[in-house]
């Protein structure tokens, strides 16, 4: 769909947090999607992207990921089997592609799913693409995943950000022992982009949105907080993580919670190891934290995700 402040060729479809937002970059010779959901919505994402004011009946030629979580790459098998378009991957990404790591690209590691897919080129940080007949920077953008890139057209002044920035803070950042790196690079990414000039950001979740300034203020303000508190990280990650598994399981009952949260490895990983929580604490902090923040629900026995629906 066409947005204030975006060219003609440009087109984004913006979903729900299940899914990540799509790019469509029309060009005369090529077409080309960044992003595309996550693997159960994989159908409804060439629905969007075959309707009339986006792709329509015209091919589409590439696929270019962001970064390699499943929220971004679920698509990817599906559109290519329709379109038989080529994909391209970040360099950070492609041997956990390639080597289909399920627990770099949190899959099994955090009960997510994703279809098994193999790219056809890389994407290198630093060197510039033509999509959608305007040149994209690729730059690195390293922090919620490591591998990630974000691009940027300096005509233009269009940042397509995916998780690196939203408008209300950035991609979880995972709780991390000793020097935290994760979170240096989370805040490096961060000042690397406050030194564009940008006017509009295409995030990964949520609409595209011209504050800028405001929206890195926001994010530096976050990136403070978990740095000054690394229990406040693991806890926003358990959070972030269990909403997002809720959004694809759709329902669970209360009285598994537990067992599910034991036989996640995530789950174990981070309430052992940063907060000392049992699966039935880690289950009771959760419950208390996304029910009263209304972004779970009960009903007739099972959690359920609260105001879900698919853009």
């Amino acid at each position: 769909m066409s947005w204030p402040g975006l060219p003609p060729q440009m087109r984004v479809i913006v979903r729900d947090w299940l899914c990540a937002n799509s790019v469509l970059l029309r060009g005369e010779s090529e077409n080309v999607l960044i992003d595309t959901g996550y693997v159960t919505r994989a159908q409804r994402t060439l629905e969007l992207l075959q309707q009339p004011d986006v792709l329509g009946s015209d091919h589409l030629h590439r696929i270019v990921n962001t970064h390699g979580h499943s929220d971004h790459i679920g698509g990817n098998a599906h559109l290519q089997r329709v379109y038989g378009c080529a994909i391209a991957v970040p360099r950070g990404e492609a041997r956990m592609i390639e080597t289909w790591d399920t627990r770099g690209l949190w899959l099994d590691y955090a009960g997510q799913e994703a279809e098994r897919f193999m790219y056809d080129e890389v994407i290198e940080p630093g060197t510039t693409l033509l999509l959608g007949e305007m040149e994209w920077r690729v730059m690195a953008a390293p922090g919620h995943d490591m591998g990630a890139v974000v691009f940027f057209a300096p005509e233009q002044r269009i940042l397509i950000s995916g998780d690196a920035l939203w408008y209300n803070g950035f991609g979880m950042v995972m709780p991390e022992a000793g020097e935290r790196p994760c979170l240096k690079a989370a805040r490096a990414t961060l000042e690397t982009l406050s030194r564009l000039q940008v006017d509009v950001v295409v995030p990964g979740h949520g609409r595209p949105f011209t504050d800028y300034a405001g929206a890195l203020e926001r994010a530096f303000r976050r990136l403070d907080a978990f740095q000054a508190d690394p229990a406040r990280t693991a806890r926003h990650c358990l959070k972030v993580m269990f909403a997002f598994a809720l959004l694809h399981l759709r329902r669970l009952p209360e009285s598994e919670l537990p067992a599910y949260l034991a036989r996640t490895p995530v789950y174990r990983d981070i309430g052992s190891r940063f907060l000392g929580l049992s699966p039935e604490e880690i289950g009771r902090f959760l419950i208390k934290e996304l029910v009263d923040g209304n972004t779970v629900g009960r009903s007739d026995g099972f959690l359920v995700p609260v105001d879900v629906h698919e853009h």
